[in-house]
């Protein structure tokens, strides 16, 4: 078999190409690929095993598709407490973050039979501390893949770390949420939700006369109904 990195990686193209690989995806993939390979000086014939037999790993010996394959798309969000642990989740799922929306939510897509693992890694990442951390990763193959407020998410296929463990031969089913919260950050949301309606229920006192005691069932009712609100709105993210 060849051990030339550059046949091997020709070889390799052209597998993951027959299958119906993206054109982008397959150069993304090498890249990462010959990059692993630099750090390890080694050949690719000895660290990722026979081309056509990885591309079969990385799902490139799959028939042709007479009809174009549909990515899989999703958007989740969670905070800041339990981010990186779903982010290294969902990525073993092969869920590849494009980016951020305005409300936070994180872009995902992922396209059958050409389904690679990925890896993320948060940054905090503020004036001058842009520059130093994007000189620090990029060199080892992170691309930044979204910001909110201070942080920033770093994306790599898996392959560039961990080679052909990083395959991925079957896709689970995509989560039927798309808000996850930590224990600590349902505590602050529900505390924070409390104070807002509390808050509106002392205006409502003072501008209207109401008696005092009222304000406890306004929080109530008001906390009550985001509660019921927030759980609509999840399960229409679920839908979409």
């Amino acid at each position: 078999m060849n051990t030339e990195p550059s046949t091997y990686f020709d070889t390799l193209t052209a597998a993951l190409s027959r299958a119906g690989v993206p054109a982008e995806q397959i150069a993304a993939t090498v890249a990462e690929l010959r990059g692993h390979l630099a750090e390890t000086d080694s050949s690719p014939q000895d660290e990722f095993g026979p081309a056509e037999d990885f591309a079969a790993r990385l799902g490139g010996t799959a028939p042709v598709a007479t009809e174009p394959v549909e990515a899989e798309t999703w958007l989740w969000t969670a905070d800041i407490y339990s981010d990186r642990r779903l982010l290294a989740l969902h990525g073993d799922q092969g869920w590849e973050v494009e980016g951020l929306d305005t409300l936070g939510r994180f872009m995902c897509r992922r396209v059958p039979g050409a389904a690679l693992r990925w890896e993320y890694r948060r940054e905090l990442i503020s004036g001058k501390r842009r520059d130093e951390v994007l000189d620090r990763l990029t060199p080892e193959g992170w691309e930044m893949c979204g910001e909110w407020m201070i942080f920033a998410y770093f994306k790599r296929p898996k392959a560039a770390s961990e080679g052909p463990a990083a395959a991925l031969d079957t896709l689970p089913e995509r989560p039927g949420r798309w808000l996850f919260l930590s224990r600590k950050g349902k505590v602050l949301l529900t505390v924070w939700m409390l104070l807002v309606v509390g808050a509106v229920g002392v205006t409502l006192v003072d501008v209207f006369d109401m008696p005092a005691y009222t304000t406890p069932f306004v929080a109530l009712f008001g906390a009550t109904g985001a509660l019921i609100g927030l759980k609509r709105d999840a399960a229409k993210g679920c839908r979409g």
